[in-house]
């Protein structure tokens, strides 16, 4: 598929009947413009579909109403899964903005969740009570329980115990016809029957065929040994007995196929205090895998397996260690290993268990275990972010593919050889192979160029296929069905357990609407549709893979568009101009001014998120400079020369506007923003509070530290007449025995945000020259910390000064640059 015929036929015309009937069925929900539907077509899949309309429901009542229009309907939230069941030609509706409820139940030992809530959110709230989900997947900080739920999520720990099927405790179900259901209530059951009798006596029926059948039990029974998301949970129908108990346990895993989860209690487990982990390296793949069933005997947590390829971008990581950072990486391959404790004579025992064990083994570099926070949370920052961050090392214009295979742990070894032997077959170079070792779950990934030769993956594909089912595994162990292994569900299930699911897909679906092509399909190339093009666009951003770990930390999240969504329209606006689409790059154009440079917080938060560091209020802050005039970057240049002025001057129209009779700053405001330009001009409001008090100097002698106090003490006053911040760093400072120097001339420095978040790049570089020179003499050279009161202050000064020391010229020492405290 090529890049114009791609732009060509993505953008079709809604349906003007099915907008009609959603309008009439929950009015106000739907999002149709060009960038709404654009923006949400793409997930972290390497699949590309563009929804009819976005849908924004707010309650299970309102899910409830447009379930009954019969009309397709694609539920989405974190938009962080891998296989495609995320996107769709139909309509999309997201359940990311108003279903995150999150509630701690029994001291911790459950909790009741909405899909919309982020799992990082939902275990920093079970924290307190020293408890945590279950399933932990890599993805963690940006998922959401409604993802967790539908795609039976596990990850590095839970293995098959603890994952998310085995941890429900219950979940309420808006089914396709509307009906609501508890199915954690006493009359669960009775209700079901009463109104989907169907399907209550059908799920009861396949329950005894399944039952009934012994080859049937026993495959079930080898299937979901290991961790697997192929096709339907059909072994519910063995753990359970009533229809609503079935019923739950089959939406779990489910994708959106079989109904809605509007709420579910999900049981917790500890959150061990004390971990020892380490990075264990081996001189061989193979030698590692072989070494996996003696780790595992000895009762770790995790072991993680990161081969040659990702040993390589693990290296280069920020947070990588002394030994990563020296292995000279040829053949090698590591194990993550961690054991988790909540006593330290428990752990204690555990680590002389597994010193004992890495003696036995044939390793290329000593194994240490440590209890280091620090190290711990590094190693594993590197381990979930390894996914986006070998992807995002890819060469520009490829796809990212990320299979996910599970095989008996004796099998993997034999298994990473097979894919070894496919990867030079099929000419795919820079593959990575990793994964939960401990489950035999494999991850590996291939970076493909779908427009030169789409029918190698699909060569590639059917080898794997035959690959993995050979060695007894499954083609699906945590990421889900999807569209990229719906054709292959009968080949791993046989023609029985086939068709019991296609009567579970009938039973609770009868029209079908719900996820049309995902888990099953009588496509055999369904795979190979509706493959996402890369577009190269801008070098701050063409490493994004849009995995959406940026988005929960978006401050406009909920109001325009998330870092990813800014990224994808720029692509999108490529993809109409390649094919020929002019006007539909001009509507994508305008609304993106708005959408995405204007509502940009460019705070850099979702670079914190990033797996490849991406911060997307770069690419915000070049294009806003790109639309200033010469008068207003001569503006913003004059004030930077002149801030002590700007802001005392801002202090006394606070006063002025405050002390004014009522009404007339807000009427004056207005009038001025009607005049001139709104962005700059702004509104005063009476819950305003009066003007601060001017920034001073105080040069201590002997300092410990240098103190840059926020030019908003000098423009605001402190809230309900209290002391203000200045005044409490330098009491609390004092209290603790510490001289703080705040530096001569400090009325007039400034973190340089204004400028820098506005795209004023002119006034960026006075503001940065002054604040270099004045906080070099302050610092004595560099050898005092730097503290600021404000955290976005604190970020700013600290890239103002990291610019400033880019060069050798400007001569700032790098232990300077070292004591900007966060």
């Amino acid at each position: 598929m090529s890049l114009t015929d791609a732009g060509a036929r993505r953008l079709t015309q809604p349906d003007p009947a099915a907008l009609a009937a959603v309008e009439a069925a929950v009015p106000g929900i739907t999002r149709a413009r060009a960038s709404d539907r654009l923006g949400m077509a793409h997930d972290a899949s390497h699949y590309l579909l563009t929804p009819q309309a976005v849908l924004v429901p707010e309650n299970a009542e309102q899910v409830a109403a447009l379930l009954r229009t019969g009309l397709p309907l694609t539920f989405r939230s974190g938009g962080t899964s891998l296989s495609g069941q995320g996107v769709s030609e139909h309509l999309l509706v997201d359940t990311r903005r108003h279903f995150r409820d999150i509630e701690v139940l029994d001291d911790g030992a459950r909790v009741r969740v909405q899909p919309g809530a982020v799992l990082r959110q939902v275990n920093a709230r079970l924290a307190a009570y020293g408890r945590r989900l279950g399933p932990d997947p890599a993805s963690e900080a940006a998922c959401t329980i409604g993802g967790v739920v539908a795609n039976n999520s596990s990850g590095m720990t839970c293995g098959t115990h603890a994952n998310t099927y085995r941890t429900l405790e219950s979940m309420v179900l808006v089914l396709p016809g509307g009906t609501v259901v508890d199915t954690g209530a006493p009359d669960a059951d009775a209700r079901l029957r009463a109104l989907e009798p169907a399907l209550a006596e059908g799920l009861e029926r396949l329950r005894d065929r399944v039952r009934g059948n012994p080859e049937s039990v026993r495959r079930l029974k080898a299937q979901f040994a290991l961790k697997n998301t192929m096709g339907y949970g059909l072994n519910s129908f063995l753990d359970h007995d009533s229809p609503a108990q079935i019923l739950a346990r089959l939406v779990v895993g489910s994708e959106g196929t079989l109904a809605f989860v509007a709420r579910a209690v999900l049981r917790t487990v500890p959150a061990h205090r004390l971990a020892a982990t380490g990075l264990v390296v081996f001189p061989t793949l193979r030698a590692a895998m072989a070494a996996v069933p003696e780790i595992v005997a000895a009762g770790p947590a995790a072991v993680e397996l990161l081969d040659a390829e990702s040993l390589r971008v693990a290296r280069t990581d920020p947070g990588a260690d002394g030994v990563l950072r020296a292995l000279e990486v040829r053949d090698h391959a590591a194990l993550l290993v961690e054991w988790q404790e909540s006593a330290p004579e428990v752990l204690a025992a555990r680590e002389r268990d597994a010193a004992e064990v890495f003696a036995r083994l044939n390793l290329a570099a000593p194994a240490r275990l440590s209890g280091d926070a620090a190290g711990r949370a590094a190693l594993w920052r590197i381990r979930k972010g390894l996914y986006a961050a070998v992807a995002g090392a890819r060469p520009s214009g490829t796809t990212a593919l990320l299979e996910d295979v599970a095989v008996p742990v004796p099998a993997l070894a034999d298994l990473c050889d097979d894919l070894a032997g496919l990867f030079a077959r099929h000419r795919y170079e820079r593959s990575v192979i990793f994964g939960h070792a401990k489950d035999g779950n494999l991850h590996f990934m291939l970076n493909e160029r779908f427009g030169d030769d789409p029918e190698r993956y699909a060569g590639f594909t059917e080898e794997m296929v035959d690959a993995v089912l050979g060695r007894g595994g499954t083609l699906k162990a945590e990421h889900g069905t999807g569209r990229v292994m719906a054709p292959f569900v009968r080949r791993q299930y046989g023609d029985e357990l086939y068709e019991v699911m296609r009567e579970v897909k009938r039973l609770c679906d009868p029209s079908g609407t719900l996820n049309p092509g995902v888990v099953l399909t009588d496509d055999p190339r369904a795979h190979l549709r509706d493959l996402k093009p890369v577009v190269t666009v801008e070098p701050e951003v063409d490493r994004c893979v849009e995995c959406g770990y940026c988005e929960p930390v978006c401050p406009s999240r909920d109001l325009t568009t998330t870092p990813r969504q800014r990224i994808v329209l720029r692509r999108e606006i490529t993809a109409a101009r390649a094919a020929g689409d002019e006007a539909l790059a001009r509507r994508l154009e305008r609304e993106y001014d708005y959408d995405a440079v204007d509502t940009c917080a460019v705070d850099g938060m979702c670079a914190t998120a990033c797996p490849v560091l991406i911060n997307t209020g770069d690419l915000t802050k070049r294009l806003r400079a790109e639309r200033h005039g010469r008068a207003a970057r001569a503006g913003w240049t004059s004030a930077a020369r002149h801030w002590g002025a700007v802001t005392r001057a801002m202090d006394l129209a606070m006063d002025a506007a405050a002390a004014a009779p009522a009404g007339l700053a807000e009427r004056a405001s207005r009038a001025a923003r009607a005049a001139g330009d709104p962005d700059s001009v702004p509104q005063w409001s009476r819950d305003l509070p009066r003007g601060g008090v001017p920034r001073r100097a105080a040069p201590a002698e002997r300092a410990d530290a240098v103190y840059v106090p926020s030019c908003l003490n000098t423009m605001f006053a402190p809230a309900d007449g209290g002391p203000g911040v200045m005044a409490a760093v330098l009491r609390l400072a004092a209290r603790a025995g510490l001289r703080l120097r705040v530096p001569e001339g400090v009325q007039s420095l400034c973190c340089g945000t204004p400028w820098s978040s506005k795209g004023f790049t002119e006034g960026y570089e006075v503001m940065r020259e002054r604040v270099r020179e004045s906080l070099l003499t302050a610092t004595e050279g560099g050898r005092l910390p730097v503290i600021s009161d404000a955290a976005s202050c604190t970020e700013g000064f600290e890239r103002l000064v990291a610019a400033a020391g880019g060069a050798s010229a400007q001569g700032i020492p790098r232990r300077f640059l070292d004591n900007i405290l966060l």
